[in-house]
């Protein structure tokens, strides 16, 4: 028994004398001629640290560039199918209903406080100037022609594309559309096909619900709310408020619901393994599409406005 708690005491004592030694080495200042890699790192240069950010600028440029040729590249895949053969009336009409039916009480909810929304900011700004009868030219027209289209198109993307994105990208992990290929299948015509077509056909339906709830949702808070009278405020809009108004945001309705099919298809077809590489595509797939919502916008917004001017040179004005 002596001589275990001997030994004890001994290998005790052996690893207490380690660690002193060992803290007594590492706490010791170094001398002048010995370097510490922990506290003396070298300085890299300013040409190693240029080519690094030039490195790392043409990565992404690179990759940027790839990824808009594939993109192209699955738009044509897809466009080409279109016109060689039709999907089948059993996975348009699925479709058909998620995009157009299940969207349609959020869009008219949005286009609701959003034409209210239009009437609160409005109305004082209007009314230090004396026109405040001319806010139903004012709102109706922001609606038809911008509002009411990007606000659909917002909730399509994010609603919708979201969808289509994480549905496709967990078909891509659990390897059921190299199943489809291998049973003869074309993935693109039978996955992606119907959900482009849904998008392209309903988003004008969509925008037309935004357009005709944000005109009443700005009517009864402008004339039941603020009090203005509705005489003024329909004739106004009446005078100002065009059929061309109404049927250019239709007309870049059609844009959006291309961009928004073809982003989210592709997000989930190149989807990363695993339950993170779905979440990032759905979130990519929603970004990205706000993003070309926005850009489609600003560039058929320009092109519309030369249009009108050219058709209606002298244009009508509020004042």
């Amino acid at each position: 028994m002596r001589r275990i708690c001997r030994a004890r005491i001994i290998a005790h004592a052996s690893t207490a004398g380690v660690l002193i030694f060992l803290v007594f080495v590492w706490s010791r200042p170094l001398s002048s001629g010995t370097a510490n890699p922990m506290e003396h790192t070298p300085r890299r240069g300013f040409a190693a640290n240029l080519h690094d950010l030039v490195s790392d600028w043409g990565t992404v440029v690179i990759d940027g560039i790839v990824a808009i040729g594939d993109l192209g590249l699955f738009c044509m895949r897809t466009i080409s199918w279109m016109f060689t053969r039709l999907p089948r009336r059993e996975t348009l009409l699925p479709n058909f209903y998620q995009v157009g039916v299940m969207s349609l009480p959020v869009v008219a909810l949005t286009g609701t406080f959003i034409g209210m929304v239009l009437a609160v900011q409005s109305y004082g700004q209007f009314r230090q100037l004396g026109l405040e009868t001319r806010l139903g030219a004012v709102i109706n027209m922001s609606l038809v022609r911008e509002l009411g289209p990007v606000l659909a198109a917002t909730m399509l993307a994010g609603r919708v594309g979201s969808a289509m994105a994480a549905e496709l990208g967990t078909m891509r992990v659990t390897e059921q559309i190299d199943a489809l290929s291998s049973m003869g299948a074309n993935p693109i015509h039978y996955l992606v096909v119907p959900r482009f077509l849904a998008c392209l056909f309903l988003i004008p339906t969509l925008t037309i619900m935004a357009d005709f709830m944000g005109v009443v949702g700005g009517y009864f808070f402008t004339v039941e709310v603020l009090g203005i009278d509705k005489h003024h405020y329909w004739h106004n809009s009446e005078q100002f408020v065009g059929v061309f108004d109404l049927l250019s945001g239709i007309f870049k309705s059609f844009f959006f619901g291309a961009a928004i099919a073809m982003i989210s298809c592709y997000r989930g077809f190149h989807c990363l393994p695993g339950a993170e590489g779905v979440g990032r595509a759905a979130t990519a797939a929603f970004v990205y599409s706000f993003v070309m919502i926005l850009i489609i916008d600003l560039f058929l917004g320009v092109m519309i406005n030369s249009v009108y001017d050219t058709l209606w040179p002298e244009g009508v004005s509020l004042i």
